[in-house]
């Protein structure tokens, strides 16, 4: 039986009124596709802390902590971000990153936030999720910086061209695809996922963004990355079977836990 695993999703952000959107209606429908295992991202401190009252413990949901960049701002109390993600139902730190397209007149701010995320990463042996728009140099400065290394990172929903994935391969990053390698114009994006490692590749969603082809004008589900695997590993020449098994044993092997893997 095939599995599949969500890197990267906002289960606490669906409320398509058009479908049930409780979260037992959402992962009743993702298991129908085999989508087994969810991990749910906050992005703001108050915004994690909602996402683990409404959603609770289940055994194939796992949570971040953190605050995205278009967040960040002066009131943060980053003790609080360690201390929630000290909970061992967070596996991961953010997400967190840069985002020079929606905002430069943070930037500082930005830097300094996603510093102190990578810190908390470290000192909490978690990996971090990354988002990157329009920040490639700043973003990959950072991480050499800070030896993301130690702690291990994500690039969620990358979107980089070919030369920057071999960088953040090269610092033992995994770079996660999104519903976007399934659009008409991701020819240079379909590049790099054929390149990058198996061993490296991980899927995600980013519910309820980025609904992927035939779901697109659609808000989007975690039911729906089976058909990002299915589009990744016709552009792999892979049966879609051993993709499925390859990125849930990523996504094992990165988080130290064990989810079935056929």
């Amino acid at each position: 039986m095939m599995y599949l695993v969500d890197s990267h999703c906002h289960l606490n952000e669906l409320n398509d009124k058009n479908i049930p959107t409780s979260i037992d209606n959402i992962l009743e429908d993702a298991k129908d596709q085999s989508v087994g295992f969810v991990m749910t991202v906050a992005t703001t401190i108050p915004g994690y802390l909602e996402m683990r009252q409404q959603i609770g413990e289940r055994n194939n949901v796992a949570f971040s902590c953190g605050v995205h960049p278009l967040n960040v701002s002066n009131s943060y109390n980053y003790e609080e971000l360690h201390q929630y993600s000290s909970s061992p139902e967070v596996i991961a730190i953010g997400e967190t990153g840069l985002d020079f397209c929606h905002n430069k007149d943070n930037i500082t701010l930005q830097k300094d936030s996603f510093i102190r995320h990578i810190s908390v990463g470290k000192a909490l042996d978690k990996p971090v999720i990354i988002h990157m728009r329009d920040a490639c140099k700043d973003t990959l400065e950072i991480l050499v910086a800070e030896k993301i290394y130690e702690c291990g990172g994500i690039l969620h929903c990358f979107t980089g061209d070919l030369e920057t994935a071999r960088k953040l391969l090269d610092m033992g990053c995994y770079i996660s695809f999104s519903g976007i390698i399934t659009f008409r114009n991701a020819d240079e994006l379909q590049v790099v996922a054929r390149y990058v490692p198996a061993d490296r590749i991980l899927l995600e969603t980013d519910s309820p963004y980025l609904a992927p082809v035939p779901h697109r004008g659609k808000q989007n589900r975690p039911a729906y990355l089976r058909d990002i695997a299915l589009h990744l590993s016709l552009l792999r020449d892979v049966p879609i079977e051993v993709l499925a098994k390859q990125t849930t044993d990523n996504f094992s092997n990165l988080f130290g836990l064990n989810l079935p893997n056929d």
